[in-house]
């Protein structure tokens, strides 16, 4: 919402990917429509079930598209952002955050320490920064931009950041999973505790990735034509004579 309230311009039809609790509020004036996989959330929201990478809306359907916290959980990604792209009318606005790569590293790394003879794959797949801008770009937004938030914070020991995962949706989401045995579980507490701090508290990483993108216009500002440039970088990098 900080990021929207920097754009000066006025929004009239706003899309919600991923409403759950229909909290985030729409710009004054505008017209929203919720929309989430899940289908207790869409029903308690009086909104759309749909999966991000099925969306039923027709093309230029909205001016702003939200997604908070969804879109790192979709199996066809670059056909959800595309999806999103058509349902934006010409130079309409796209918002996104999602946890990306770098997230939990404290957490994986004590589970690969429990689980160093015979490793699991407990996390599903994340997407980084670079990554997540080269798909805006496949998926045919303008002035695309991919930039990160790093947010830490601190465990009394791995079961509170069970509780925060169960309570973000953000546990393990792969079709294939293995069982966790006890003795896996009581190895990877010990081996999260171990990397406590001085205060007897576990330092845990989660790194936002906010996505920015504008569905394409003729009114948009585009690059110069390669090579028209009438400056040598060279000679701009030249100290100053005296």
């Amino acid at each position: 919402m900080e990021r929207l309230g920097a754009v000066k311009r006025q929004f009239l039809d706003v899309l919600d990917l991923g409403c759950w609790d229909a909290d985030l509020q729409p710009p004054p004036g505008a017209r929203i429509v919720r929309c989430d996989p899940g289908k207790g959330f869409a029903i308690a929201a009086n909104g759309v079930r749909a999966d991000e990478d099925r969306l039923p809306f027709a093309d230029g359907a909205f001016d702003l598209v939200l997604s908070v916290g969804t879109l790192d959980q979709v199996n066809d990604l670059p056909g959800a952002l595309t999806l999103i792209r058509r349902s934006l009318r010409p130079d309409g606005l796209f918002l996104g955050a999602f946890l990306g790569a770098g997230s939990l590293a404290t957490l994986k790394s004590a589970f690969m320490a429990a689980e160093r003879e015979r490793p699991v794959a407990r996390f599903h797949p994340q997407i980084d920064v670079r990554s997540a801008g080269d798909l805006l770009m496949r998926a045919g937004f303008a002035l695309p931009v991919a930039d990160t938030e790093t947010l830490n914070v601190r465990y009394g020991d791995i079961f509170g950041i069970f509780r925060d995962l169960r309570g973000m949706a953000a546990t393990n989401l792969l079709v294939d999973r293995t069982a966790l045995r006890r003795d896996s579980l009581a190895a990877a507490a010990g081996a999260f505790a171990d990397r406590a701090d001085d205060d007897g508290r576990v330092p845990e990483r989660f790194e936002i990735i906010y996505l920015t993108g504008w569905a394409p216009d003729d009114s948009q500002p585009k690059p110069a034509r390669r090579g028209s440039g009438t400056t040598s970088l060279a000679e701009a990098l030249k100290p100053p004579t005296r």
